[in-house]
């Protein structure tokens, strides 16, 4: 049974997240309807991440097994046929690389990049597609705080309610905040992420950019291991799965 590696742009605002559910449109449903309609096999794949509701991606990674060996263009070529009406297409298709190979479960790291548009004005091509914060930020001083977050740490504070992880140590490699123009970009990478632990991080650190909150505050935070803690979490209109890592 071959096993193909898809690598997926999608805007996540129609969809009800990534992982498929009943009734709900959804970027898992739309991309196993697509490979029913080119080659009849029901399937279900398996994804590097699920993104919730309204996030985004600019390469998400997928695998899907099916049953016949069919050449890699004309899975591509299919799949965006069948996903034409849908806010998701196919940016490559490649043999997994051996038999083994999970796109969860192989990747060694994810990116993930927060936008906000800072300026008074609200977004009009943008909308649904980055946070609007009005008053000036300071992205120096988010830049700084986020520092505070780098290296293994218990993330608690930052970690939803919901989160199903066994664990809430992670490794954050890279928290990096960046002013390009009237867009505050932040990125973040590490083997893996609690759920909503991003949108926190990005929220909290907005506090930091309007001159409420402190990198003293952020560690303060961090240390207290408590959700109670975190700063307002960002909406998800922002955030974009950027990159999977695969070593």
């Amino acid at each position: 049974m071959p096993r193909y590696k898809l690598t997926l742009e999608y805007d996540g605002t129609a969809y009800n997240g990534f992982q498929a559910q009943d009734g709900q449109p959804t970027v898992q449903g739309a991309i196993e309807t697509a490979i029913h309609a080119f080659s009849g096999e029901r399937i279900r794949i398996a994804a590097a991440g699920r993104t919730d509701t309204g996030v985004h991606a600019l390469e998400q990674v997928i695998h899907a097994d099916l049953q016949r060996a069919w050449p890699e263009a004309t899975v591509l070529n299919a799949m965006n046929a069948h996903l034409v009406n849908e806010d998701v297409c196919v940016l490559s298709v490649q043999p997994a690389p051996d038999p083994d190979w999970h796109a969860r479960f192989s990747a060694t790291g994810r990116a993930y990049l927060y936008r906000i548009l800072n300026r008074r004005p609200q977004p009009v091509l943008e909308r649904d597609r980055v946070w609007h914060v009005k008053k000036p930020l300071d992205a120096e001083a988010m830049h700084h705080a986020a520092q505070v977050l780098v290296g293994h740490h218990d993330f608690t504070t930052f970690r939803d309610v919901g989160c199903q992880s066994k664990s809430p140590v992670k490794t954050l490699d890279v928290a990096r905040v960046t002013r390009f123009g009237q867009e505050v970009h932040l990125v973040f990478q590490a083997r893996s992420f609690l759920h909503r632990q991003v949108r926190s991080m990005a929220g909290t650190l907005v506090e930091v950019g309007l001159g409420r909150w402190t990198a003293h505050d952020v560690k303060r935070a961090l240390e207290a291991r408590d959700r109670a803690e975190c700063g307002p979490v960002a909406p998800s209109a922002g955030l974009y799965l950027s990159g999977v890592r695969y070593d």
